[in-house]
């Protein structure tokens, strides 16, 4: 029992430091026995957006035709909770609501104006929701632990990016497209299933086996199969499998919790390198002639994970990098476009040649073919032991190339965190491109969005 209250307390240290605030001890939690072996914590936050957004060509919002857009908008609002009710066995629930503007992301079944408007009273949902059992508990003499789980669950493999923490990222956000089912044969990227996580020395390693929520788009029947267009129809799903195995040369992370950390501010030393998978039989249709034909999903990751102080210590300087190829075959042209909180619609008078994506700021955002994403920052200097605000300048490049598209993309984002309290007090800045595809050979212009992010979590 000592060292379990050892290793739970260290656990505990662990996720406030991975956080770069020493002042945080750990949140709300509540001892549900006096030696505190069971207890209960919760974690709730919420990432407001200020945004000035160039619009695609042939954007409409409400009656006027525009380029150009502000708004505010609520990213995130959140809350999780989790209860170590024995030495084994612990229970996640995880809600919230995302997305919401003045204009959209309301509950279903809002519309119009007044006092259940389209963008009025979002519905809380569940993100997560799973019970876990400790089959071998982790024991700094022993290098190989196992926990088991099932529910609505998080675990979903293929990179480090797609289980990421929403509450500590390098960037503003994540890119999108490491969560390549967002919304279709997920829940907010998750699925219903089991899972197991484990480790065995410096290695770390997750698997699932899931019921993807099922999706039943009809595929456009072309009379030329180079013409195929995947969609998502899965029919009687079939079960999904994915996994994520990493070995972790310096320090090794805490898998307690499946959300992979963005930067660690220089409190720990990292370096990563992983891979993972998803597969999903019978994931999407095509129709040739009249005949359907159904496609597995396939889906292919690498990545590489840098965190790490440098320079003189008293300086608490620290970078941070990390770099995912991502290989995704959906079936034949398969392309999804995304925009986060877009609020345009298609101009109806517009005359010019418009985004092929569509309107606002749609772009091609997941699609069968490569994705390769670098991000990288460093954490200036401070000269004050407990400084009013540290600055973490970054940069990020995407290189997309879909089967569907003729011509690949480059797009790139530049910004800076800055630190009130680590990841529990921040603003973040950023200015990112898209392109603008008016043919499918023919990126037109590329456009630009620039986000001030408001974050607080305790």
């Amino acid at each position: 029992m000592k060292k379990l209250l050892t290793i739970t307390g260290l656990l505990i240290t662990l996720l406030a430091s991975a956080q770069g605030s020493p002042e945080y001890g750990g949140g709300l939690k509540f001892n549900l026995n006096p030696e505190g072996s069971k207890y209960m914590r919760f974690i709730a936050w919420n990432q407001v957006w200020l945004r000035s957004t160039d619009l695609n060509p042939g954007s409409q919002i409400g009656d006027e035709s525009l380029s150009r857009y502000e708004d505010a908008g609520l990213r995130r609002l959140r809350l999780l909770a989790y209860a170590q009710i024995s030495p084994r066995y612990m229970i996640l629930t995880h809600i919230g609501i995302n997305n919401q503007t003045f204009i959209n992301g309301g509950a279903s079944g809002s519309t119009g104006t007044g006092g259940y408007g389209a963008g009025k009273k979002p519905g809380l949902f569940f993100h997560d929701a799973w019970n876990e059992y400790a089959v071998v508990l982790p024991q700094e003499s022993k290098p190989f632990s196992l926990s088991v789980g099932a529910g609505l669950h998080y675990y979903m493999g293929l990179s480090r990016m797609t289980m990421s923490s929403t509450l500590n990222y390098l960037t503003v956000d994540a890119p999108i497209f490491n969560w390549p089912l967002i919304e279709n044969s997920d829940q907010f990227a998750r699925q219903i299933g089991i899972f197991a996580k484990g480790k065995y020395n410096k290695w770390e390693y997750r698997f699932s086996i899931n019921k993807p929520f099922a999706t039943n788009q009809n595929p456009t029947n072309v009379t030329d199969a180079n013409l195929a267009r995947a969609v998502d129809n899965n029919n009687a799903t079939q079960w999904s499998k994915a996994g994520y195995v990493e070995y972790q040369f310096f320090d090794k992370e805490s898998n307690f919790l499946p959300y992979k950390v963005g930067t660690y501010l220089g409190t720990k030393k990292m370096f990563n390198i992983g891979a993972g998978f998803y597969n999903a039989p019978k994931g999407t249709q095509t129709s040739v002639n009249g005949v359907i034909e159904e496609h597995a999903i396939n889906l292919f990751a690498g990545d590489i994970f840098l965190d790490m102080p440098i320079g003189a210590k008293e300086k608490k300087m620290a970078i941070t990098a990390y770099s995912v190829f991502y290989n995704y075959d959906f079936g034949p042209n398969y392309l999804r476009n995304l925009g986060i909180m877009n609020e345009s619609i298609t101009d109806p008078s517009f005359t010019g040649s418009p985004a092929l994506a569509g309107a606002g700021n749609l772009q091609a955002m997941i699609g069968t073919g490569n994705i390769w994403y670098t991000q990288a920052g460093i954490l200036l200097p401070t000269s004050s032991e407990k400084p009013k605000v540290r600055i973490q300048p970054y940069g990020a490049y995407t290189y997309k190339n879909f089967e569907a598209l003729d011509k690949a993309s480059n797009q790139f984002d530049i910004g800076a965190n800055f630190f009130l309290d680590g990841h529990h007090a921040k603003i973040t800045t950023q200015y990112s491109t898209r392109p603008v595809y008016t043919a499918v050979d023919n990126i037109d212009t590329y456009k630009g969005e620039f986000i001030i992010q408001l974050q607080i979590y305790l």
